[in-house]
């Protein structure tokens, strides 16, 4: 077993970068990671991108080297494997930031969820497989401040240093299984999101429970959305410190008109309520000013009824999923979800062409499980 550097090199130059860049640059396999401060800023930014190699491990600080684009090509490299684990923030965070695209990515969570792992998590897996501990009390700290503290940067390193060894066993896993083409798909796929811009659409179409609400609560709820995005980016806070979600929930439904008739609020404490109190009531007042005839509406999907001959089949792949779960020992859900399900059950498709003509269709979950699922929507095939 690896065992953890006790000093990682900390660069916070562009030459350092460089440096690093060109050692990197000639490994066949480098392990990933990155912090950021998304729990206390209004713009999230990335903060640190760790890496590890065998006997040696680097912390590069993006807010101090004013330019990090010589680690552009090492991400771009295919042939170079680049380990993370949980990378879906990571991938998108280095576009957004830096626009940086990673190539030849291996997932150890996806790896550890194809494989049936029920603990998943990095803290669970480094525990399990080699007995380190991550202290859990860095998982949502401040990674802007500087200078960084000891435990930040133990916590920092650990993240990275036992990834190449974890991706090794899991790939050999993988492969008694069979299903290392499998996880290289999803980790291709993966590599390719991106941040989604908000653009102009409204605030409520992002908050949860929205689609429940009528449009006189709707119309609240953006008003409030909007004054509490406002004070965030104006304090330089996460919008969630101005008025948590439950508290604004209840303020959208309640529509509290008078300063005493926020009392009693999930959430807003005399302090709270002293601090944001009338610009609250002027967001009310504001969305419960919005004539009936402008008031918002939740957009829905027109979702078609299924027919008969559809329910029969869906019901008859649900079945077939959950008995391929059980005797591979995953989750039902990473085998094929249920979209895909009712997809293949409204088309019916009769040949292994006809599974091709359904792109959210994996090629693994194809050639892995083509033919059971062709049999699935027509017993009689």
């Amino acid at each position: 077993m690896p065992l953890l550097p006790v000093s990682p090199e900390i660069i916070t130059t562009v030459d350092g970068v460089r440096r690093l860049a060109d050692r990197l640059g000639r490994e066949p396999i480098v392990a990933c990671d990155l912090e950021a401060d998304s729990m206390h800023h209004y713009q999230e930014k990335v903060c640190l991108i760790q890496f590890a190699v065998p006997g040696y491990a680097a912390i590069v600080d993006p807010l101090a080297a004013p330019d990090i684009s010589p680690l552009a090509p090492l991400f771009a490299n295919a042939a170079i494997r680049k380990v993370f684990h949980g990378a879906d923030y990571d991938i998108r965070s280095l576009h957004r930031d830096f626009g940086m695209e990673v190539n030849n990515l291996f997932d150890t969570m996806i790896a550890c969820q194809l494989l049936g792992e029920r603990e998943f998590g990095l803290a669970a897996q480094l525990r399990k497989r080699f007995g380190v501990e991550l202290d859990k009390q860095y998982q949502r700290a401040d990674w802007s401040r500087r200078p960084l503290t000891p435990g930040m940067i133990e916590y920092a390193v650990k993240d990275t240093t036992l990834l190449i060894e974890l991706c090794w066993q899991l790939a050999t896993d993988l492969e008694a299984k069979g299903r290392r083409g499998w996880v290289e798909e999803e980790c291709e796929l993966l590599s390719r999101v991106r941040v989604a811009e908000r653009g102009d659409e409204p605030f409520f179409l992002r908050f949860k429970g929205a689609s429940r609400m009528d449009g006189r609560t709707l119309a609240v709820l953006e008003e409030l959305l909007a004054f509490r995005d406002g004070r965030a980016r104006q304090v330089d806070v996460p919008p969630f410190k101005v008025l948590g979600t439950d508290t604004v929930r209840e303020l959208a439904e309640r529509r509290p008109r008078l300063p005493e008739e926020l009392q009693g609020i999930t959430g807003l404490t005399d302090k709270v309520a002293a601090r944001h109190g009338e610009g609250i009531l002027r967001a009310v007042e504001r969305g419960c000013a919005v004539p009936a005839q402008q008031l918002p509406a939740y957009p829905r999907e027109e979702r078609r009824k299924m027919e008969r001959g559809e329910e029969e089949r869906l019901k008859r792949l649900k079945e077939w999923r959950a008995e391929q779960a059980g005797r591979l020992g995953i989750e039902p859900g990473y085998i094929a979800n249920n979209a895909l399900l009712e997809l293949v059950a409204v088309n019916a498709p009769r040949t292994m062409g006809d599974l091709e003509a359904l792109p959210p269709m994996r090629c693994w979950q194809r050639s892995e499980f083509g033919e059971q699922i062709l049999s699935a929507v027509s017993p009689r095939r």
